[in-house]
């Protein structure tokens, strides 16, 4: 890529000075034919790759949730249009557009799939194309990028060693809840998005299922102007949101249950019946695998239980 003169553009893409040229003219190949699924800003407009910015550049075609926003982003990054097409792609039209998109990349084409905000298949239509894409064995680009559900997970203060998109949950109470409570024994930090409407509803239900003290955090209007995140056990949360929406996007974070490490009798137990069956070896792994402890623990203690046999 060559570089021109620097841009004037702030770090959320807005002009500081008029008129200012986009810092980097893109290459004027065109990309070879495939899918690339391009992720594109949450809040600030300055959150878009190069890589995305180049691809929207040079692609024959471009698949947008909003073609509205594609084009606003474009304008504010100066991608041109250049009379390509641009194809609306979402929930509701999905099923009649997605085979002219995958005749256009079988003729050698190349599209930029873009959602609303965020990476496109992440609570979004665009996973249906990409997997019919990769059943007619057509190139499947990610060009990664801005990501609601990390974004919330790196601010959120909760364990990220383990975590889980949930998505939405249903709208109604009894299906809310039994969606919750299939999710409740997760050891992993568990992420939701959800409308400002219906936020303090789902905080009540998760306070029912999952237990008051269970540890939480409330993003919402991530890395925009408003962007403010609250933390806390889902019983204060769910008292701060009761009978007061929010405005703007919201994301809800869940740590995982505490571990409840079984006793010392359970692990004896379990070994003893584990013995009668096979040696030490298998039973120590059979009875870590099965309670969650570490095997080296509970394969000397399957030693000593065995030692303390012999001796009787």
């Amino acid at each position: 890529m060559a570089r021109t003169k620097q841009s004037k553009r702030g770090p959320a893409g807005e002009t500081s000075g008029s008129g200012a040229p986009p810092a980097v003219i893109y290459s004027r190949d065109r990309l070879p034919a495939g899918l690339y699924l391009a992720a594109t800003p949450i809040g600030a407009a300055g959150d878009v790759t190069l890589r995305a910015l180049d691809a929207l550049t040079r692609a024959d075609a471009i698949a947008a949730e909003d073609t509205r926003r594609a084009l606003k982003l474009m304008s504010i990054h100066g991608v041109p249009r250049a009379g390509r097409p641009l194809i609306a792609y979402h929930d509701h039209n999905g099923e009649a557009v997605r085979p002219g998109i995958l005749a256009r990349i079988e003729a050698g084409e190349s599209v930029v799939c873009v959602t609303d905000a965020g990476t496109p298949l992440i609570a979004d239509p665009g996973w249906k194309l990409a997997e019919a894409a990769i059943g007619r064995g057509l190139k499947v680009v990610a060009l990664p990028g801005a990501s609601a559900v990390l974004a919330a997970l790196s601010v959120a203060g909760l364990p990220t060693d383990r975590f889980m998109f949930a998505g939405f949950t249903a709208p109604k109470q009894a299906a809310r809840r039994a969606d919750l409570a299939a999710l409740k024994a997760v050891p992993a930090t568990l992420v939701f998005y959800e409308s400002p409407r219906r936020l303090g509803a789902l905080l009540a239900d998760m306070t029912h299922v999952f237990g008051g003290e269970r540890r939480a955090a409330v993003c919402r209007e991530l890395t925009k102007l408003h962007e403010e995140v609250r933390r806390g056990t889902l019983a204060a949360l769910a008292e701060n949101y009761d009978g007061s929406a929010p405005k703007g996007e919201i994301v809800v974070c869940v740590g995982p249950p505490e571990e409840c490490a079984p006793g010392a009798d359970e692990t004896d137990a379990a070994l003893r019946a584990a013995l009668r069956e096979m040696g030490v070896r298998d039973a120590a792994t059979t009875v870590a695998g099965a309670l969650g402890l570490p095997r080296r623990a509970v394969y000397a203690r399957a030693l000593a239980l065995t030692t303390e046999t012999d001796e009787t």
